[in-house]
């Protein structure tokens, strides 16, 4: 008999219970995130009403749109990394989770630790590059 070590083409029931908490860690605290982001937007336009210098005024103005801007591109961002992390959890619930989409190997654990809404292991991106 020849003594074959098959390779592991998916986790455990129970690795991937491990990596469904952490995404489901992961996913409270970026809706949090996003709460307080969206919190920070609604004050900047409440804000900037009262005040009696037109000249400051127009300055703050462009500073307060500029601030909005960033805002809302962080919340934007945040709204997508929220979805890629709700596919991951999908990924789970399916049996894909864990599984490079280009090499179709398992993505090492250290890397899910990291960036748990990963599709692709370290060695597919650097061959993107």
């Amino acid at each position: 008999m020849e003594n074959l070590v098959k390779e592991k083409t998916r986790y455990s029931d129970e690795e991937l219970k491990e990596f469904q908490e952490l995404l489901n860690t992961r996913v409270e605290q970026a809706r949090q995130e996003l709460k307080d982001l969206k919190g920070s937007l609604s004050k900047k336009n409440d804000s900037g009403t009262d005040n009696t210098s037109n000249h400051s005024k127009v300055l703050e103005d462009g500073s307060d749109t500029l601030e909005r801007e960033n805002i809302n591109q962080l919340a934007a961002r945040q709204q997508k990394y929220i979805q890629q992390l709700e596919n991951a959890l999908i990924r789970i619930k399916n049996g894909t989770y864990g599984i490079c989409v280009d090499t179709m190997k398992l993505i090492p654990k250290e890397r899910l630790r990291v960036v748990p809404h990963t599709q692709h292991s370290i060695e597919a991106k650097n061959n993107k590059k």
